[in-house]
């Protein structure tokens, strides 16, 4: 049986095929380090072959994808001064595998078929978190939270956080029918008991702020662009206010509602441990994955201090913190270009250019890596779902058209005769 072309790489064809594969991907991101190598294996199996569908389709606008090569470029060139080089490459290698995967799909999958994909992936992940019931004991501020079968409760509060999104963003852009509201309730409301139970802060806190952005867009889509460019002039100076009156004082009544202090419970001191250790390489940094390695003095101090019996799956839950101690500021200052260009290419197609869905629902989702880039390090490792966002939302700013052929009405005039 010979399978159509169409099913597997064009967007608008592909909703079977893609939603399987970004189910895949989002099983693979989560359990991973549960279930092994086999998980990377699958989330490979289905991406790359796609290549050798239709490479023409992929190769088309390759260039506009030259800021993520650039960096992915000097990651890998960050093994000649890293100090554990062996790391450096392996890593380096997978977190460039991960990018060419979020191209892939980028190209294939539309953005309706991304949701799908993402809603029954997640729904699944947390089918079975909830099955496992796993809960761990923070050290630091002496509370029990559900983190499932996962390795800590920011994970899980992040796939919930984002379960929550897609449904929503469905359910007002994308259903087609009543049956969407039944299809999604469960998987909403499953996210809403997890993010709870998971006492994640970070997520918890996030999410009404992208829901209410999400709002806002989606009512500009009844106003003229002139009037589009006001609103987000004075959406823009608002958040400059808020967050001044938040470092003002709010901010602490914020934590305490969670349960936390200003100090972010340890966070603040790991920033601080961060900028010190990037003064040592500022430009280049120590090399890509090259920090937390088993064996080395420093990290050994802050697993002992942050009682990570593991000595593992630590960072210092900034991105840009994370980027400075590895990659230095050169590095540092590619993926902070990346973030801000996709997160300004989607918010200025909707207030520059005509409204479309799918600008909203990925501003959304940048808004929501934005705002977690301050506190984790969702886009900076290989094989983790806001980075494989982040490229896929990145290498969505570029359409690509497929050139069709034309087909034109048959000239059926009689020909003219001599005499005339």
């Amino acid at each position: 049986m010979k399978i159509p072309k169409s099913l597997l790489v064009d967007p608008e064809k592909s909703t079977v095929y893609g939603a399987f594969a970004v189910a895949i991907s989002i099983w693979a991101f989560s359990y991973s380090s549960v279930f092994g190598p086999i998980l990377i294996l699958a989330y490979y199996a289905v991406w790359l072959p796609l290549i050798l569908v239709d490479y023409r389709r992929l190769l088309r606008h390759a260039s506009s994808a030259w800021l993520p090569l650039a960096f992915a470029f000097y990651v890998c060139l960050s093994v000649f001064w890293s100090d554990a080089p062996g790391i450096t490459l392996r890593t380096s290698i997978q977190y460039c595998s991960h990018i060419a995967c979020a191209y892939i799909a980028a190209r294939t999958v539309s953005v309706r078929t991304l949701t799908i994909g993402s809603l029954i992936g997640i729904f699944v992940v947390l089918l079975y978190s909830l099955k496992v019931g796993g809960y761990s004991y923070d050290m630091l501020d002496g509370t029990y939270n559900f983190v499932g079968a996962f390795s800590s409760k920011n994970q899980i509060g992040f796939v919930a956080s984002l379960g929550i999104y897609f449904c929503i963003v469905f359910l007002v852009f994308l259903r087609r029918g009543r049956i969407s509201f039944i299809l999604t309730a469960p998987i909403l409301v499953l996210s809403a008991y997890l993010l709870i139970m998971a006492h994640s802060a970070t997520s918890t806190a996030s999410i009404p702020a992208v829901l209410a952005l999400v709002a806002l867009l989606a009512m500009a889509k009844k106003l003229p662009l002139r009037y589009r460019r006001v609103i987000f002039v004075v959406g823009a100076c608002g958040l400059l206010v808020v967050t001044a009156v938040a470092f003002a004082g709010l901010l602490d009544f914020v934590l305490g509602a969670f349960g936390k202090d200003s100090t972010l419970t340890g966070r603040t001191y790991l920033w601080e441990q961060g900028w010190e250790a990037a003064q040592q390489a500022p430009v280049l940094g120590v090399g890509y994955a090259a920090y937390w390695v088993q064996g080395f003095a420093e990290a050994e101090r802050l697993w002992n201090e942050f009682y990570i019996t593991t000595r593992s799956g630590f960072h210092f839950h900034n991105t840009y913190i994370e980027a400075l101690v590895e990659l230095g500021y050169v590095g540092a200052t590619l993926i902070s270009l990346i973030i801000l260009r996709t997160l300004w290419g989607h918010i200025s197609a909707l207030i520059f250019r005509a409204w479309q869905a799918e600008s909203v629902i990925l501003g959304g989702v940048m808004v929501l890596l934005f705002i977690r880039s301050f506190v984790e390090i969702d886009t900076f490792n290989p094989f983790i779902l806001g980075s494989f966002l982040l490229y896929y939302s990145y290498f969505k700013l570029v359409r690509v058209h497929v050139a069709r052929p034309r087909w034109t009405a048959a000239d059926l005039a009689e020909p003219e005769t001599a005499g005339r």
